[in-house]
């Protein structure tokens, strides 16, 4: 599907952003949400996490940038057919990326159904 606009897919991610419980939203420590159009090394990746999930942080952990997590908006409508699709997997994108920051893996999140 063509991708939608900017300020309609990053409203999206807020929506996505609110289905995550308060708990674990509590918990997301030093950490962004961008929304971009695609990953210029990996055009078709969906979305990325960058940064030192709270597993991987130690005592020495502290005055760093904040960990980013991306949103590739055309890579999402590229394999989207319906807007309902589009919403859809920027819910499982968002919760797949923000469950790296707690130091879950890609294994891992595909046992749980967040391929």
């Amino acid at each position: 599907m063509k991708a939608l606009p900017q300020p309609v897919f990053e409203a999206l991610v807020a929506d996505a952003l609110d289905q995550v419980p308060p708990e674990l939203m509590a918990l997301l420590d030093n950490v962004v949400v961008l929304v971009e159009d695609r990953n210029p090394e990996d055009p078709e990746l969906l979305g990325l996490y960058e940064g030192f999930a709270l597993t991987e942080r130690g005592w020495d952990y502290g005055g760093a940038l904040p960990d980013r997590i991306m949103i590739y908006r055309e890579a999402i409508c590229d394999i989207c057919e319906t807007e309902e699709e589009v919403v859809e997997e920027v819910t499982i994108t968002v919760v797949h990326e923000i469950a790296h920051h707690f130091g879950i893996e890609e294994d891992r999140l595909h046992e749980l159904g967040w391929g």
